[in-house]
């Protein structure tokens, strides 16, 4: 046994790797991960046999004992751990496929753990679109456990890398069939790979698969999503080396600065559908009718072929193409009268937008400023649906491209559409995610310093919001210019707005670099020694002219402050100082005139050479700064002069002249401080100004809608009248018309009754007293002829004669009645008294010699009755007949 030993340690260990004896196998695969452990590059020549054959690492991976697998995974894994990305795309085509069969659906856990883990050195050393194509078809493998060990792996994967490093879309396209399995172990480890995605993905994970599930398993799914959404946002457990180099890189860089920390803690792009969907050419989809239908003359037929074009265009990613007269036609239809038309457009402008994403920036300039112009409609229906629209066509472009038209528009005349495009600006400062530059931002805060003045409380809100959300992206430091003119109302406003924004930009601004700094402290060194020695060698070298002599006292005064007017008091004297200091430049910044400076300086080189390294220090802080000679006597002389002029001339100066300036100093300060008082008056006023226009304004507003109340209650009031009117009119008519009526009733009613018989009565007042027996039968004739007549005149009255009248007939009648009785009556009371024609001649006889008189009286009483009757009735009836 110690021979064998000996022999199988002395073999090398690829001749190891493919003995036939397992523990030889096992022994060589330990034996190579302990070498890969100690090699101290890639670059190795241990990696070299097995970097040339791949395929000794497929039977290492595959080995028929479990023991000898176990070992030879693991030796896989030391290999990718140590021999880099060679060692990574050398073998991974020929050792995935064994690993999922094999050591992922192995019965031990430490196999299991060795096979994920080189997975995930594979993904980890390039990328993983390789390994995920290789465990896909294992998702149809005819045994369940290869199957739910291969999503078991695709879930270890993605929870490790995100959706970032791993693209899920051919993961997704798999799902629906591996839900429909039979094994209940594959569904849940199905079901546990969708959890992880939707960590990653949230809604977004919906738009691929989610259709083809089962009602069933989308609540089941739906259950398990609960507990994921009360989660944060996942991050990226395991880096990629290009990753990890990239990190080591930064962290070197900005090791000093505290950039990096806050680079690293920025949040994870969110992933939505468009990143997962397939492009769809909707431009072939579009009915070849559309532009004809949409120029229509009917508002449905053009409503019509908007709702087809939404329903083509409402998918997740559209292909691009050539989409020029669409949206050309899209933007006139902005201007349709049917507002039902115009929101139908702005959904579809909305789909285009969102399915083409940056591709759909060149069609801003057509399209926005229609849509921005019909934000006059009131109807919050069109307003929402033009404004989504608007947000879709921003995201496809920046703020910088949109600012032109918004500043235009928050202009307009129409206070709806400012209100609507002020909304707009607001979200698209909160939804941008480059901050603006410095000029951009000065014409977003003069905008909304404007609208702070106006009439509206929701458009100066609006102002407010606006420069709270840009005090948000870019800092309170950076808008403090912006707001130093605003009362204490606004900044607490403006205040408020900024705390409770949220936005996307932040501005970062980059930190000042370093090696500027070691300058000034030398020179503020230098300058301090160089000063006392420049104002003492310039008297001597100035001393032949007697008018030269009187300047030097004046030399020591500007030296006590700063020591720099000494070289521009008088051109003679500070001839000296220029050529040390373009001797020094010469050398700096290789500018002309510094041949003059040997000639003048010679005399003195020995003594010279260390002070004229002291000397041109004071050149930076004058303000020199690589701008040439020019700029260093230019440098700080208005400073000098303001302030310190007063106090140099103090010690040649008398007590009066002191006394003096100190006047004029208490003078100056008492001005500036009545000054500083009469500015922040001013701006009190100012504000009180703005307060009080705006109360103007909103009194007129008031007063308007006052008057307009007013008229239009005069205008109902003149309305109600002019109705009044006409119905009495109308009411006048229908009375005239029945009065009408009524009379064309009393004439009818007269042309139908017979015409009374007065004959008789005429006739009977010249009748003697013999003639008793005519009377009496010419009365009944009347009687009989006269009870037909009152039939007929009752019938026609009851139509036209009121109660009233109906009573006074009735009266009349039952008074005649009771006197004359009915003709019946009278006969027999004629009979009686032998007044009928059938009587003896002895009664008539007696009748008539008896009482012959008294029968004249009755007829006659008889015949006035009558007559005053008749003449009653014709009143009555508005007859007057001469007798």
């Amino acid at each position: 046994m110690a021979e064998q030993e000996e022999d199988f340690s002395s073999l090398p260990l690829p001749d190891r790797f493919v003995h036939k004896n397992w523990k030889v196998r096992k022994q060589g695969y330990e034996d190579a991960a302990k070498a890969f452990e100690v090699t101290p590059d890639e670059s190795d020549p241990v990696f070299r046999p097995f970097l040339q054959d791949s395929g000794l690492w497929k039977g290492a991976v595959a080995d028929s004992n479990v023991a000898a697998q176990q070992e030879g995974i693991n030796a896989l894994c030391s290999f990718l751990k140590f021999g880099g990305r060679e060692a990574c795309t050398k073998t991974r085509n020929v050792t995935v496929t064994p690993i999922v069969e094999k050591g992922l659906s192995s019965t031990r856990a430490a196999t299991k753990q060795s096979s994920l883990e080189a997975l995930l050195l594979f993904v980890e050393l390039d990328k993983a679109d390789p390994i995920v194509e290789d465990l896909l078809p294992a998702l149809s493998n005819k045994q369940p456990k290869i199957i739910a060990a291969a999503l078991a792996a695709l879930t270890a994967i993605f929870h490790a890398y995100g959706v970032k490093i791993v693209d899920p879309k051919a993961t997704l396209k798999a799902l629906p069939k591996v839900f429909g399995h039979a094994d209940k172990n594959v569904r849940a480890e199905a079901s546990n790979l969708v959890v992880e995605l939707y960590r990653w993905l949230r809604e977004a994970i919906k738009t691929l698969f989610w259709n083809d599930l089962k009602p069933v398993q989308q609540q089941d799914l739906e259950k398990l999503f609960e507990t994921v959404k009360q989660e944060p946002h996942p991050k990226q457990e395991r880096l990629l080396r290009s990753q990890q180099a990239a990190v080591a890189k930064a962290t070197a860089v900005t090791e000093d600065d505290g950039y990096g920390e806050e680079d690293a803690e920025d949040e994870p792009a969110e992933i939505d559908a468009f990143d997962l969907a397939e492009p769809v050419d909707v431009a072939n989809k579009i009915p070849k009718d559309f532009f004809e239908n949409l120029a229509s003359t009917k508002w449905k037929d053009r409503k019509n072929a908007l709702d087809a074009l939404y329903v083509i265009v409402k998918v997740d990613r559209i292909k691009d193409g050539s989409f020029d007269e669409l949206v050309a036609t899209l933007a006139k239809c902005m201007k349709d009268a049917n507002i039902a038309v115009v929101t139908v457009a702005a959904n579809c402008v909305e789909a285009l937008a969102k399915g083409l994403r940056k591709s759909f920036g060149k069609f801003r300039g057509r399209i926005m400023s229609p849509m921005l112009e019909r934000l006059k409609e009131k109807k919050q229906a069109v307003a929402d649906a033009l404004g989504a629209a608007l947000d879709a066509v921003f995201a496809s472009t920046s703020l910088s491209d949109c600012l032109e038209e918004i500043f235009e528009f928050l202009k307009h005349k129409n206070p709806q559409v400012k209100l609507e495009t002020l909304r707009f600006l607001i979200r698209c400062l909160k939804t941008t995610r480059v901050a603006p530059s410095k000029p951009e931002v000065k014409s977003i805060a003069d905008a909304a310093t404007k609208l702070l003045t106006e009439s509206t409380e929701v458009t100066r809100s609006g102002g407010a919001e606006v420069l709270g959300t840009l005090m948000k992206i870019m800092g309170e430091r950076a808008m403090n210019p912006y707001l130093d003119g605003l009362d204490d109302i606004r900044k607490t406003k403006i205040k408020e707005y900024f705390d409770i924004a949220e936005v996307k930009a932040k501005d970062k601004p980059k930190p000042v670099a370093p090696p500027p700094k070691a300058a000034p402290p030398s020179g503020k060194k230098v300058v301090g020694k160089r000063t006392a020695p420049a104002a003492k060698k310039a008297p001597p070298r100035a001393s032949t002219p007697q008018k030269e002599a009187s300047p030097p006292p004046e030399a020591p005064k500007p030296s006590v402050g700063r020591g720099l007017p000494s070289k521009l008091g008088g051109p003679s004297k500070s001839s000296l100082a220029p050529p040390g200091g373009a001797l020094k430049l010469q050398k700096r910044l290789a500018g002309p005139g510094g041949a003059s400076a040997p000639t003048l300086a010679s005399p003195k080189r020995n003594i010279a050479s260390p002070t004229f390294d002291d000397e041109p220090t004071p050149a930076p802080k004058i303000g020199l700064g690589g701008r040439g000679l020019a700029g260093r006597p230019l440098g700080k002389p208005t400073p000098t002069h303001s302030e310190p002029a007063i106090p140099t001339a103090a010690p040649g100066m008398s007590a009066l002249e002191r006394a003096e300036l100190e006047d004029l100093r208490s003078d100056r300060d008492r001005l500036q401080k009545l000054t500083d008082d009469l500015r922040a008056e001013k701006s009190k006023h100012a504000s009180q100004i703005n307060e009080l226009q705006n109360q103007n304004a909103q009194l007129i507003e008031d007063h308007t809608r006052d008057v307009l109340s007013i008229k239009a209650k005069e205008t109902q009031l003149v309305r109600a009248r002019s109705d009044a009117e006409a119905a009495e009119q109308m009411v006048q008519k229908q009375q005239r018309e029945i009065d009408r009526l009524k009379r064309e009733l009393a004439r009818m009613t007269r042309a139908v009754s017979p015409p009374m018989m007065d004959d008789h009565i005429y006739r009977d007042a010249g009748m003697n007293v013999n003639g008793t027996n005519h009377i009496v039968s010419g009365v009944d004739r009347y009687e009989s002829s006269r009870a037909s007549r009152e039939v007929g005149y009752q019938r026609a009255r009851s139509y036209m004669s009121s109660p009233s009248e109906e009573k006074e007939n009735e009266g009349l009648l039952g008074a005649r009645g009771e006197k004359l009785g009915s003709p019946g009556e009278r006969a027999r009371h004629l009979g009686d008294r032998g007044s009928s024609p059938g009587g003896s001649r002895e009664e008539r006889r007696e009748g008539e010699s008896g009482q012959p008189i008294e029968s004249w009286r009755r007829a006659a009483e008889v015949t006035s009755q009558l007559k005053a009757r008749i003449e009653q009735m014709k009143a009555r009836q508005g007859l007057n007949r001469p007798h």
